[in-house]
């Protein structure tokens, strides 16, 4: 079976997508510790961050690092944090995170955004890549 982000890759579910290429998309989280919380994902299914292969791992790694100097370009805070965790979708993905306090890593508070400020800052991200 098929995971959430396999299914946002296909097009079967929506999201606020930043950018993609081949391998790689990059979208808004839609439960975000802090506003401008994007992940980063391989387009391939894998399960854990350290079952990809070097070459996509790094290229994984270079793909976030140029969505996040465009979201710390879109979105005010003091820098962009970054984590992977792995438990809550089996499909390896790296969370970043605008940062302002220590909190906003904490994934226990949540922002809320309409489907409005979703779309203005996808588009406001995708301007600064």
């Amino acid at each position: 079976m098929s995971t959430i982000f396999t299914k946002i890759v296909n097009g079967e579910i929506p999201c606020y997508k930043i950018t993609e290429d081949d391998k790689y998309l990059a979208f808004l989280d839609v439960n975000p510790n802090a506003k401008g919380h994007t992940l980063c994902i391989p387009k391939q299914e894998i399960n854990k961050i350290f079952e990809i292969e070097d070459e996509l791992y790094l290229g994984l790694m270079a793909f976030s690092k140029k969505v996040a100097i465009a979201l710390e370009k879109s979105v005010p805070c003091k820098r962009i944090g970054m984590a992977v965790v792995g438990l809550e979708v089996p499909h390896a993905h790296v969370h970043l995170i605008p940062l302002n306090e220590m909190d906003e890593m904490r994934f226990q508070n949540k922002v809320s955004l309409s489907k409005e400020e979703f779309e203005a800052l996808a588009s406001t991200i995708q301007n600064n890549l």
